[in-house]
């Protein structure tokens, strides 16, 4: 990291000198409105915000509590454990942690040495930023945010360990240069940076961890029809899952609220239309391309989802 963020973000805050010299609880009027354990982004936002970062408290246990936002913690430097939904998960430099709503958070004292930001993030955020760079939706990035925004009983937390990603480790440096230094465009700029951060991080999902056995399972269908969309099958999923077939067919229904076929169909649908915003290949060829061998078919099933042909979808988009 660069040496000016570090040295920026390692500088004792007024908060963590009070801690140095005797307090021995967080000051609830820094975080709190009222006397639930709830973090208020009232009181970390300024009015009309939708992201801004703090240094994380060192020196000091932090109690559990939740948040009414999405927070992003990185690891700039050393280690912080954490607890989340009675979970002990331990963030090593490089890492990022999604914290869901709805997660109930305990982190154990760091040292001096332990460096942390958290992006304290409202969901309007996220939704406008992935809006921002018009990318296709797909089945496991929609998944990924109903975790983060608490449209799930998931474990609460996401957890990428991508330290030797550098993609992902320059993307986050851009985010805290520019939420440190501001500049501008200070909003477009961090919402853009954000996209991108979010759409690397979908592309590494052997990378992550949740801390629930079942989302786990599903984050692995959804990375599997991500990228054997065109040519996969159920049969074959269960076989590199090494899950009954049946049992699969079932869980993939309740999780999700659609079969593995709607799935594939909305992933290849989803990568037709972005083919045909992008490029200037063939009709007939983008639909080979996503893995339908019946043009007629995928003229048919496209016109439903779209209310319009492939050709005339194009057209209206250019």
């Amino acid at each position: 990291m660069d040496s000016r963020i570090l040295e920026k973000l390692w500088t004792v805050t007024p908060e963590e000198q009070a801690i140095l010299d005797g307090r021995q609880t967080i000051d609830r009027e820094l975080y709190m409105l009222s006397q639930k354990n709830v973090i208020n982004s009232q009181k970390l936002l300024a009015v009309g915000k939708l992201i801004t970062l703090r240094t994380h408290t060192r020196f000091i246990h932090f109690p559990e509590h939740t948040h009414d936002y999405i927070e992003l913690v990185y690891m700039c430097q050393g280690q912080t454990s954490h607890i989340v939904n009675g979970t002990a998960v331990t963030l090593h430099c490089g890492e990022l942690l999604f914290l869901s709503q709805s997660a109930r958070h305990e982190v154990c004292e760091a040292g001096e040495g332990d460096i942390a930001v958290n992006f304290i993030v409202l969901p309007d955020f996220f939704s406008t930023s992935l809006a921002a760079i018009g990318e296709e939706e797909t089945p496991l990035r929609r998944f990924l945010v109903d975790c983060l925004c608490g449209q799930n009983n998931g474990p609460g937390y996401l957890l990428f360990r991508v330290s030797d990603v550098k993609p992902v480790q320059n993307l986050v440096e851009n985010l805290l240069f520019i939420l440190l230094q501001g500049g501008i465009n200070k909003r477009r700029s961090s919402q853009m940076t954000m996209a991108l951060l979010f759409l690397e991080l979908t592309a590494r999902t052997e990378a992550l961890e949740t801390g629930d056995e079942d989302q786990a399972a599903m984050l692995k269908v959804l990375s599997y029809v991500e990228t054997r969309y065109a040519s996969g099958s159920l049969t074959e999923l269960a076989e590199l899952l090494h899950y009954d077939l049946s049992w699969l067919s079932r869980e993939i229904k309740r999780q999700t609220g659609k079969t593995y076929t709607q799935l594939v169909q909305e992933k290849r649908l989803a990568q037709a239309a972005f083919l045909l915003r992008n490029t200037d290949r063939n009709v007939d060829d983008i639909a080979g391309a996503v893995g339908y061998e019946n043009i007629g078919y995928f003229h048919r099933i496209f016109r439903g989802a779209y209310g319009v042909s492939p050709r005339t979808y194009r057209m209206q988009i250019r």
